[in-house]
């Protein structure tokens, strides 16, 4: 190469020549970032690492003794059992057979006292409900209770003002003879104690007076009671002699509404047994 041709590498266009001691100078290092206040309160991340694996050894630590604890416990009956004399294990196992059999029994016995409540409830039930039957019928008989059923509703016509109290208290007495069960005249419902009384054309019964002509509503044998109403010399008879009619129909329902206060003893108690 001649030294009057020119360079062929192109000359730089933004870097300047190093000149005297620029030549070996290096650049100077760029100043570390001061720490801020943040940084020094905030725990590290690695200083976080190692409370939680602290924690979780203890942790560890503890569920390893309690297991050991019950394996040492388990492994020391194991042993006092595998060390046990015969007679010793015989004993063990009866104990054991008798808490068996005393559980068994406490069972049993449980079971058994709800089958007698059970039991008891039933009878108490089916007491009480023979009860309610036994009052409601006395109840009928006595007049305290309306019923219905069966029987006949008898009209006595009187148009002269001629039947006198006793045809009345006939016809109920043979009425109840018949098999009635429980009647009313008008509206006076008869009981055990009823009376009939006053002159003819001004009848009382139980001390209320009753106008022809008189209804007689009368649960029993609607056949048996109109039978022994027709009988030769009975209540019909008797009615028409005095110029009066009988009608009687016979019903497989009347209603017998009329009702009586219950009749108070005046002399009777109940008997204590004593």
């Amino acid at each position: 190469m001649r030294a009057s041709d020119p360079d062929p590498s192109p000359a730089p266009e933004h870097t300047d020549p190093v000149t005297g001691d620029d030549a070996v100078a290096e650049p100077a290092p760029e100043p570390a970032p001061e720490p801020r206040p943040d940084d020094a309160a905030r725990p590290s991340p690695r200083r976080r690492s190692d409370r939680l694996a602290a924690v979780l050894i203890g942790v560890l630590t503890l569920l390893l003794g309690f297991a050991f604890a019950v394996q040492v416990r388990s492994t020391d009956t194991d042993e006092q059992l595998a060390g046990a004399r015969e007679e010793d294990l015989v004993r063990i196992l009866d104990d054991l057979t008798a808490q068996e059999d005393r559980l068994r029994q406490e069972i049993a016995d449980q079971r058994a006292a709800l089958d007698q409540l059970g039991s008891s409830d039933s009878q108490a039930a089916a007491a009480l409900q023979e009860a309610r039957d036994r009052a409601e019928a006395l109840g009928i008989l006595n007049g305290t209770i309306a019923a219905q059923g069966p029987g006949i509703t008898m009209t006595v016509r009187d148009p002269e003002g001629s039947i006198p109290s006793a045809v009345l208290l006939t016809a109920i007495q043979e009425l109840r003879g018949a098999g009635a069960e429980t009647m009313q005249v008008d509206d006076v419902r008869i009981g055990v104690s009823s009376a009939v009384t006053g002159s003819p054309g001004e009848l009382r019964i139980d001390g209320k007076r009753v106008t022809a002509p008189y209804t007689f509503v009368v649960i029993g044998s609607a056949q048996d009671m109109a039978t022994a109403m027709s009988i030769p010399g009975g209540v019909v008879s008797r009615v028409g002699g005095r110029g009066g009619s009988v009608d009687i129909v016979q019903s497989d329902l009347v209603v017998v509404d009329a009702l009586r206060p219950l009749d108070e003893p005046q002399y009777a108690d109940p008997d204590d047994g004593d």
